[in-house]
């Protein structure tokens, strides 16, 4: 028994070294990257400090409410939700599966944080890989709430026309790609991988609803923990590049009908505003930019950012992660640079 629980310990045990390996390396980088900026522009090294911490608080809280909405959904789906459940109304082909995973936002309207670990239990239950990276990526914006927030800032014209439109498109188009050349057992990390087999707690949770609602909190708590902590890591990095790198730096160089796509999905990648509240900071770049780098940071900041790359690694392997950076990165570009181009800048 003894020799068990030593053995069982083992790995966890040798993960502590590198864990704190890793949060020095962090702590060192933070310390360099801020020393470097207080030198070089001769600001207060307490007050980039400040800064920092201002718009690192700003991302975290901003997302956290989300991110425990997704957590509290990922326990009930574990606990009421059956994969059998799951796969009786799954579409048979997979078209089918990634056009409903764009739309299944509507059933589940979560955020960029919230939607990683909805996914990822609905991966466990049977979900295809299509139909959960399409879900991924569109889910974001595909909820009644974003709808409401992009039509209250922009009014029913180009720009909510074209979110909905190349949203819908990049995420089943990358959906296909990547449910046509990936497996899952080579795609998904185990802890998001089912096989189509029920390792839910569905039948072990206690009979009584409330102990399965007890129970499916339990799971959520557990979820969010997990989850919290690429949270944590990604609006950290969102907030040292917001105070490292100008934005006036990307703002002059925003013109011209790609330049200006490209450096809109770049601050869309770095500011990492949630999807709820992202309309009206791009109501800020209306006179700056031309249509379709707004409708690019619109469609594109949802899908991907610094803190949902890093929550990514939690579901994915490393390299469907780089995948699904760069698919919607330059199909979103590319769908950007049209509308300038159609619209004539």
């Amino acid at each position: 028994m003894q020799l068990e629980a030593e053995h069982n310990a083992g790995p966890q045990a040798a993960a502590r070294p590198l864990k704190l390996l890793g949060l020095a390396l962090a702590a060192a980088l933070f310390l360099g990257a801020t020393s470097y900026q207080a030198l070089s522009s001769g600001i207060e090294y307490t007050l980039i400090v400040s800064v920092f911490a201002t718009r690192f608080l700003g991302i975290f809280v901003e997302a956290v409410p989300f991110l425990l909405l997704g957590s509290i959904t990922s326990g009930l789906i574990e606990t009421f939700v059956k994969s059998d459940d799951i796969l009786r109304f799954l579409p048979r082909n997979r078209l089918g599966a990634a056009i409903g995973g764009a739309f299944l936002g509507l059933a589940f309207p979560v955020c960029e944080c919230g939607v990683v670990p909805v996914t990822r239990r609905l991966f466990s239950k049977g979900l295809p890989l299509s139909m959960g990276v399409a879900f991924l990526l569109a889910a974001p914006f595909m909820n009644p709430i974003v709808f409401a927030s992009t039509y209250i800032a922009f009014g029913l014209g180009p720009v909510f026309i074209g979110r909905i439109v190349i949203t819908v498109f990049v995420a089943v188009t990358v959906g296909l790609v990547i449910g046509a050349f990936a497996k899952a057992d080579a795609a998904l990390k185990p802890v998001a991988r089912g096989g189509g087999e029920d390792h839910s707690h569905a039948d072990h949770a206690p009979p009584s609803f409330q102990g399965k609602l007890l129970h499916a909190l339990q799971i959520g708590s557990d979820e969010f923990f997990e989850m919290g902590r690429f949270l944590i890591l990604g609006s950290a990095l969102a907030a040292l590049m917001q105070t490292l790198v100008p934005q006036e730096s990307l703002l002059s160089l925003g013109t011209g009908p790609i330049l200006s796509v490209l450096f809109m999905q770049i601050l869309a990648y770095i500011l990492s505003v949630c999807s709820t509240v992202d309309s009206f900071l791009a109501l800020a770049f209306v006179n700056t930019f031309t249509t379709g780098a707004i409708v690019s940071f619109l469609s594109f900041g949802p899908m991907v950012d610094i803190k949902s790359t890093l929550m990514f690694s939690g579901v994915f392997r490393r390299r469907l992660v780089i995948y699904l950076i760069i698919m919607p990165f330059a199909m979103n570009l590319l769908a950007g640079v049209l509308i300038n181009l159609w619209l004539g800048y």
